[in-house]
């Protein structure tokens, strides 16, 4: 099988976990490059509900190999849990699952920084999920984390190294937050216990790859988050921490780009947003929350109601130009089932002038109000069709504008939750 990469080509929950899955079956690795336990990848298999932070989606499938690469932020007490939960409903996961020792560690005091920046920000915060991904981060390119692979280090080494870093994050959380310090010895204790657990897993993960990088192994390589929350392309400030772009499938696991193969994108047949920051086809009020209801849009991570809006064509076009697309998948179609009236946002009005162009420089984005193209909906439900011949003639016509609008084939969409709920189309999809 070919490599692929799959990325979420709006503001994330796209409904990546999902496509993993169904992708992941036919292939050796399945490979998480950047984020951490602020990912939220649902997966539904018949009756049962998986909900994976750190754990790629393709530890699902009995002989998957799954690596947490050296671009995430790990909370090793948050992978323990996740750990055991898996294996509690009969996943056997030990000899499947592996860690990047260049991986950073999250920390307890990296969460405590991030909801206390938050709650100094008040109304101006980002809106981040509380994970402490940003503080974690910020010590990575500060070059004064921990790293995954220090969890190798003889016990009293690794316990006098963690008691130091909580020591000058507590001073942090004094001087800057007027918080208290957070238990230095307890915490190093119980990395320690951790450490014995986690440390069979925690590989150079670019031996471990030599298959991958020489092509006698494939790869799906599992974006989190999505492009337009990169922190260098998406709508910053209120971005990740990491790139949610295609660079970071290189540089979160080491290998080369001729190791990538197809870039595919994952977009909702309509928007979601979680946490502050300009969104351009929001619909407020009533059509916001029937839109909400309709597509259960709240935060596997956090439980919070995600913003709604229709679909925006303006900035999915810039998502893949950006990140080099051959391909997209269209998730959720289904919930548009009961829509009178379809609108996609094929432009902006920017300060008088139309614009079809995604802008990129200062504080435009917030500045821009959609111009819509209407579509009929199809009013009946998609969760039986299983090729594009069977949906109703209006949503064959809204996909091919999709397609057309978007510049490349649409390769697969999503009708319903359970993983048996797709149209595969790897021509592309015609009206």
């Amino acid at each position: 099988m070919r490599n692929r990469v799959i990325i979420g080509g709006q503001w994330g929950d796209e409904g990546k976990g999902k496509i993993v899955d169904a992708l992941s079956r036919d292939v050796d690795w399945v490979l998480r490059y950047q984020g951490g336990a602020n990912a939220g990848h649902t997966i539904h298999i018949g009756p049962d509900k998986h909900v994976l932070h750190l754990i790629p989606s393709g530890i699902l499938h009995d002989g998957v190999r799954c690596l947490l690469g050296g671009g995430m932020v790990v909370d090793p007490w948050a992978l323990r849990d996740e750990m055991i939960g898996l294996e509690e409903r009969g996943f056997h996961i030990r000899d499947r699952l592996f860690v990047s020792a260049g991986a950073a560690l999250l920390m307890p005091y990296h969460m405590r920084m991030d909801e206390l920046r938050e709650a100094k920000l008040g109304r101006h915060g980002i809106g981040t999920t509380g994970r402490g991904i940003g503080p974690a981060y910020l010590d990575k390119v500060q070059r004064t984390g921990l790293r995954m692979g220090d969890l190798l280090l003889p016990a009293e080494r690794l316990e006098r190294k963690v008691i130091e870093k909580i020591l000058s994050a507590n001073e942090v959380l004094s001087n800057t937050y007027q918080a208290e310090p957070m238990p230095a010895r307890v915490l190093a204790e119980e990395l320690v216990v951790l450490a014995q657990l986690l440390a069979p897993m925690i590989v150079d993960a670019h031996h471990l790859l030599a298959g991958v990088r020489a092509g006698r192994e494939s790869a799906l390589f599992e974006g989190a988050q999505g492009t337009m929350l990169d922190v260098d392309h998406g709508t910053f400030p209120y971005v990740t921490s990491s790139n949610t772009t295609v660079g970071g499938a290189l540089t979160g696991t080491g290998l080369p780009p001729g190791a990538l193969g197809d870039i595919q994108g994952i977009f909702k047949a309509y928007c979601t947003r979680v946490g502050n920051g300009p969104f351009p086809t929001e619909l407020l009020g009533e059509p916001g929350d029937r839109l909400r209801e309709a597509g259960g849009e709240f935060g596997a991570t956090t439980g919070r109601a995600r913003r709604c809006g229709w679909f925006d064509a303006v900035a999915a076009r810039f998502s893949v130009e950006i990140n080099g697309m051959n391909g997209v998948i269209i998730t959720k179609l289904d919930v548009l089932d009961t829509a009178e009236v379809v609108p996609v946002a094929v432009a902006y009005e920017l300060d008088g002038a139309t614009v079809d162009l995604y802008p990129t420089l200062g504080e435009a984005l917030p500045r821009c109000r959609p111009v819509y193209r209407e579509f009929p909906g199809w009013v009946q439900p998609l969760n039986g069709c299983r090729s594009i011949g069977e949906l109703p003639e209006a949503a064959r016509r809204y996909l091919d504008f999709l397609q057309q609008v978007l510049g490349v084939p649409i390769v697969g969409v999503s009708v319903g939750r359970d993983r048996t709920q797709m149209i595969w189309t790897p021509d592309g999809v015609s009206g």
